[in-house]
C-alpha cells in the first residue's frame, strides 16, 4: 500500500488556486443523486450557461456538439462546466476555436461533462475518487475531502470552483480544467498506443505483465519514454527481447502502483515537508516531492519521482492520462532501485 504523510497542511497551502484531489479509493455509485425531478430555479441549464460570462467557451462547445436540446430538456442533469480559463489552458483561446474543433470529439467531450440526474457534490461521502457515470456512459472520479475545515471537491484531478448553481432542470458546477474523455479502456492499450513508449511497451510484453495492465485494476503506470529506456541501456527491441523475463518483470513492477493516483492525490496528502513515498508493485518505494508553483511558491502544481538509484528527481512529461482501469503518467528517466 502507499505510504502517505497525512500531516494537515496550512490554510495558506489550500488557498488561492491550488487544485487538489484525494487518494484513490474506488466506490462506484457512492454519489448523492436525486432523480425525483427538476430542481427549483427560474432558468434551464442552457440559460444558466448563457448568462455566465465565464462560460462562453463551454456554450460554444454545447453549440458545436448540438447539445442545446439536452440542456434545455426536462432533465434532471448535472453539468460540470469548465471555465473559460480552463478552455484557454486546453488550447482554446477564443470561443471560435471551440466551434472549429472536430465535431465527433466535441460531442464526446461535451457529453463527458454532463451527468444524468442531480448529483449534489457537497453531499457526497468524504471519500476519494468515487466513480460516477457520464451522459454517454464514461466514468468520472469525484473526491470530497476536508482539511482544516475547508471542503475540497475535485473531478479527475480538477478543482470544482463553484457548486450548486441551480436551474429548473438540474444543477451546474464550474471546474478549472477541461476533462478529457478517456480513449482507452485499459492501461495496456494506452501505453501501446503511444509511439513514444514503444520500448516500454515491449518491456511490459517481455515481463509477462501485459495481462495485468488489461485487468480491472485500478493501477497507476509511470511509463518511461523511449529516450529514458535508451539512456538506461534498452535501445532496441532486440535488447529487450534478450533480457531475462524475471529481470524485466522486476523493472516494470517498479513503474506501477496498485491504485489510481492523480498528481493532486500527492499534493493533497503530503504534509509540510512536501515529500512522501509511493509503494510500487514490487514493494519498493519511490520518493515523491511536490513541485512549487512558480507563480505562487507557497503552493504546488506538480510532483517529481526518485528511486534510490536515481541521482536526480524525475519530472512528469505527461500526466493524468486516464483510462478505464487507472491512470498513466510519462517520465523521461527510468526509476532505479539501485545505482
Amino acid at each position: 500500500m502507499t505510504t502517505m504523510n497525512t500531516t494537515i497542511l496550512s490554510r495558506k497551502y489550500f488557498s488561492g488556486r491550488l487544485v487538489m484531489i484525494g487518494l484513490s479509493l474506488l466506490l462506484a455509485g457512492a454519489c448523492k443523486k436525486d432523480d425525483n425531478g427538476p430542481q427549483k430555479g427560474n432558468d434551464r441549464l442552457m440559460e444558466v450557461v448563457m448568462d455566465n460570462f465565464n462560460l462562453s467557451k463551454f456554450k460554444a462547445a454545447v453549440d458545436r456538439s448540438s447539445m442545446n436540446d439536452v440542456l434545455t430538456g426536462n432533465g434532471p442533469l448535472t453539468v460540470l462546466a469548465p471555465s473559460d480559463g480552463a478552455f484557454t489552458n486546453a488550447g482554446y483561446a477564443k470561443p471560435i476555436d471551440v466551434t472549429a474543433a472536430s465535431l465527433p470529439y466535441m460531442v464526446k467531450m461535451t457529453g463527458y461533462h454532463i451527468l444524468n440526474g442531480n448529483y449534489d457534490l457537497n453531499k457526497m461521502p468524504f471519500l476519494f475518487n468515487q466513480e460516477i457515470r457520464t451522459y454517454y456512459g464514461g466514468r468520472l472520479y469525484v473526491t470530497r475531502w476536508i482539511k482544516e475545515g475547508d471542503t475540497v471537491l475535485t473531478v479527475n484531478g480538477s478543482r470544482v470552483l463553484a457548486t450548486g448553481m441551480k436551474a429548473s432542470n438540474g444543477t451546474l458546477q464550474v471546474i478549472d480544467r477541461v476533462l478529457e474523455p478517456y480513449q482507452y479502456e485499459t492501461l495496456g492499450e494506452a501505453v501501446s498506443a503511444d509511439p513514444g513508449l514503444s520500448l516500454f511497451t515491449h518491456a511490459i510484453q517481455r515481463s509477462g505483465l501485459s495481462a495485468l495492465l488489461k485487468s480491472k485494476g485500478p493501477y497507476t503506470v509511470y511509463a518511461a519514454n523511449n529516450a529514458a529506456m535508451q539512456a538506461y541501456g534498452y535501445s532496441t527491441l532486440e535488447q529487450i527481447e534478450a533480457a531475462d523475463p524475471a529481470v524485466m518483470a522486476a523493472f516494470v513492477r517498479y513503474h506501477i502502483a496498485a491504485d489510481r493516483r492523480f498528481v493532486y492525490d500527492y499534493i493533497l496528502s503530503t504534509g509540510k515537508s512536501a515529500a512522501t513515498t509511493q509503494t510500487m508493485l514490487d514493494d519498493n518505494n519511490v520518493n515523491i516531492r511536490l513541485v512549487p508553483d512558480p507563480q505562487a511558491p507557497s503552493l504546488y502544481n506538480g510532483i517529481t519521482l526518485q528511486g534510490p538509484g536515481n541521482q536526480d528527481p524525475i519530472p512528469l512529461v505527461k500526466q493524468n492520462i486516464i483510462t478505464g482501469n487507472g491512470v498513466m503518467h510519462v517520465i523521461n528517466q527510468v526509476l532505479k532501485i539501485t545505482r
